[in-house]
């Protein structure tokens, strides 16, 4: 295929990405990379879960694309558009595998910090609302709260979407990080240090609604492997990004794991078990798929197995007293 070719298809795979991980105020989170797979829990239920009470479910799901499972399954009956919830997403199968006497997955695609607050907004026409903030799900009953969210606060796939359009470079062999970086100043890092305080803001409101809830703030999976030059023909980055893409993938989840421990919550690692599960390896050991999916996923996504094994990742935590 030659270069103009590449870059064409590059450029549609980008604007699919910016499309699945749109929402009122930004896209989905950022790069690096991936251990032998944890043991997965059983397949997740086709339904919500049993109905919750007037006080909130037991487990209550927050969180963006990664945490909704955009694209791996059928859509669950009942979800707003916007969100393309699955029932195979990792809160699912913790819901099964903990046997939660009620539950309620409002995860939503394209979710930033401020969405958990307010009807979210967004998809293909802009127009898709959520019918309810995320935190309505929310209630003194509640015992158990994942939370995935950050990445789209940071603007994932308008990270993704640059970097990719760039790697064919002709003129800098860094195209991404020289996007990013201005006058030595590293702006993606400032964005994560931004999104720092939403995150407590986040926290602290799901203790002021669900005082006696267990908070776990669930980390991004490995994206990129940690060596290497990477794999133009899943996720087109120029060899000379890949450093500075890991850096930023672990400047968030350490922010993550940071405002965790804050904010009276568990972080739950995500990236350590995905090391050799990144976008790289061949389909039955990848979790994330590439720009065009060859595997049920939206673009730069966990597919089915990555869900799995953030589900596994989460469980061991969440079986803890």
């Amino acid at each position: 295929m030659g270069q103009g070719r590449i870059l064409a298809a590059t450029a549609a795979a980008a604007a699919l990405l910016l499309t699945a991980c749109s929402s009122s105020s930004g896209s989905d989170p950022a790069t690096t990379a991936a251990a032998p797979a944890p043991t997965t829990p059983a397949a997740a239920p086709t339904a919500p879960g049993p109905a919750a009470g007037p006080g909130g479910s037991a487990y209550v799901a927050l969180g963006d694309s990664y945490s909704a499972g955009v694209k791996i399954s059928a859509t669950l009956p009942g979800t707003p558009a916007v969100c393309a919830r699955s029932a195979d997403n990792y809160p699912h199968i913790l819901a099964k595998a903990l046997n939660v006497p009620s539950f309620t997955d409002v995860t939503c695609g394209g979710a930033v910090t401020d969405d958990f607050a307010a009807a979210q907004k967004g998809g293909a026409d802009g127009n898709s609302i959520s019918p309810t903030p995320q935190y309505d799900a929310l209630g003194p009953d509640t015992k158990l709260v994942t939370i995935g969210i950050g990445g789209n606060d940071i603007g994932f796939g308008g990270i993704v979407a640059t970097c990719a359009l760039g790697s064919g470079s002709t003129t800098s062999a860094t195209p991404c990080t020289d996007t990013f970086t201005k006058n030595g100043t590293d702006t993606l890092k400032q964005r994560i240090d931004a999104t720092g305080t939403k995150i407590d803001k986040v926290l602290a409101t799901v203790h002021t609604k669900s005082p006696n809830a267990r908070i776990l703030l669930v980390g991004y999976p490995a994206i990129l492997p940690e060596t290497g030059d990477g794999c133009r023909d899943k996720l087109p980055v120029a060899p000379g990004d890949l450093p500075y893409l890991r850096t930023t993938l672990g400047n968030l989840n350490k922010m993550l794991a940071d405002r965790a421990a804050a904010g009276n919550a568990a972080y739950i690692d995500t990236y350590t078990p995905g090391r050799g599960h990144d976008v790289c390896q061949p389909a039955g050991t990848r979790w994330i798929e590439g720009l065009a999916p060859e595997q049920p996923a939206a673009p730069v996504h966990p597919n089915a197995l990555g869900q799995q094994g953030m589900a596994a990742a989460v469980l061991a935590t969440a079986k803890t007293a």
